[in-house]
């Protein structure tokens, strides 16, 4: 079994910027990645990664999704910029996905960033893939998405927990699973709709357990870690 903690990822998401930092500062030596999403980055910038990198190994949540040029070049300044790991989206395609790769080895100082690829986003469920005139399973896109990441040659998707045992059966062993949704049981299941505490998470085959609101709204946000860790270990 890993050590728990390379297997816990902090969701900073906000846009306090001196919070995001202090956070980081506190949590990033007892934790495997630090996530830098959406919100923060478009408030500010790279500067903020470079200075997380010193805290952790960052997680660049941009989920980029462009033409296959747009995102090489996107690709390759999230790998200068200090990123340990960026995701993109699936649906842009075969050619899109290899252009990340591609981007994230021209712009790596040393070694090239994980680029991982976001297949179903925990908050949709039957309903909302029903209204974008996608299959209504969940897994099936899934599965399929997460094999056409693999071909391509991408280090691993992001996915609910609940479709991490049919990815690794699609994928194998060696293909990164960084699932968000996880929500221990003590914790309110907030804007996720599908769900899964830290254990079951892993036992499903999870690699990589994103966790957000918690632990960083937690009264005492390190010995909420220490509670996860302690359900991972137990």
């Amino acid at each position: 079994m890993p050590d728990p903690r390379d297997t816990l990822c902090i969701a900073l998401d906000g846009s306090d910027r001196d919070w995001i930092v202090a956070t980081a500062r506190e949590l990033g030596p007892h934790v495997g990645w630090l996530k830098l999403g959406l919100e923060a980055f478009t408030a500010f910038g790279p500067p903020l990664v470079e200075e997380l990198s010193a805290a952790g190994r960052v997680f660049l949540d941009l989920k980029l999704h462009d033409i296959p040029n747009t995102v090489r070049r996107a690709a390759a300044n999230c790998a200068a910029g200090g990123a340990a790991m960026f995701n993109v989206h699936a649906s842009g395609g075969r050619a899109m996905l290899a252009a990340a790769v591609e981007g994230a080895r021209e712009g790596a100082l040393g070694e090239p960033p994980l680029v991982i690829a976001v297949t179903v986003l925990t908050s949709i469920d039957d309903a909302v893939l029903g209204e974008l005139g996608l299959p209504s399973d969940p897994e099936t896109l899934v599965r399929r998405w997460a094999r056409m990441a693999h071909d391509v040659g991408l280090d691993g998707v992001v996915a609910s927990a609940h479709e991490a045992a049919a990815i690794r059966s699609e994928c194998g062993p060696d293909f990164l699973i960084v699932t968000p949704g996880i929500r221990p049981a003590w914790s309110a299941a907030g804007d996720q709709k599908r769900v899964m505490t830290p254990a079951r998470a892993l036992e499903a085959g999870a690699d990589v357990l994103v966790v957000g609101r918690p632990i960083t709204a937690a009264d005492d946000p390190s010995a909420a870690v220490v509670r996860v860790l302690e359900e991972l270990a137990g």
